[in-house]
């Protein structure tokens, strides 16, 4: 696998405090620079930027593209992590009453690509995935 450059993205959120206190105190990211519109994260060695927008969030999903079975929300981001840490942030989420989009599972089973999937929403609606890869090499797998 090739060097990899952090990405960049900026979100939009309603409620900056209540967001800023999600990514910080439940997904655990460091907090950067901020102003009174817009707070900086660590996103596990990503920059994240979560933008104060003026309007009502969505009342649901607008989109989802059916994947393994299950109703895969769209447009949503997130990160690939070690098998283990994937573990300890469910577990962490399941400990603070998280609502899943899509519950911790193992996706893909005996095919290539399996990976360890999840999927939940932050306080303003956006959609995240985190997976694992007991083999990371399966990444790309076709």
């Amino acid at each position: 696998m090739n060097k990899l450059n952090p990405f960049h993205l900026a979100i939009p959120v309603y409620n900056l405090e209540k967001c800023r206190q999600f990514y910080r105190d439940v997904l655990q990211c460091e907090e950067g620079r901020s102003s009174d519109i817009w707070v900086d994260f660590n996103f596990y060695g990503h920059q994240l930027v979560i933008h104060k927008k003026e309007r009502e969030p969505p009342v649901a999903l607008a989109d989802s593209n059916p994947v393994d079975g299950k109703n895969v929300p769209i447009p949503h981001f997130g990160v690939v992590l070690d098998w283990t840490d994937w573990q300890n942030l469910a577990d962490r989420l399941k400990s603070v009453n998280t609502t899943f989009i899509i519950e911790p599972y193992i996706r893909f089973k005996g095919q290539p690509g399996e990976q360890a999937t999840l999927f939940f929403l932050d306080p303003d609606g956006n959609a995240l995935e985190f997976k694992a890869f007991k083999d990371l090499n399966q990444l790309f797998a076709k």
